[in-house]
């Protein structure tokens, strides 16, 4: 199964982030304890894939859609 924005619905990435997060995780929560922005992806603006990378190198990005990939990338 794909889990990108692509091949999913809203409801479907809600459901992906809820099994990953557990049941007691609140969708309209931004960032929470995991410090990612998930939804982001629920609203199809960013992969998972991405968001995961931002937050493993300590990045923020206010607009996705000005972002740049890696750690290094010229944000």
């Amino acid at each position: 199964m794909s889990i990108l924005i692509k091949d999913t619905t809203r409801e479907e990435r809600e459901a992906i982030v809820r099994n990953a997060l557990g049941d007691g995780w609140d969708i309209g929560c931004d960032t929470c304890s995991t410090g990612v922005d998930y939804q982001l992806y629920i609203d199809g603006k960013k992969e998972l894939a991405e968001l995961n990378r931002e937050a493993k190198c300590g990045i923020v990005v206010a607009h996705p859609e000005e972002s740049q990939s890696g750690c290094l990338g010229g944000m």
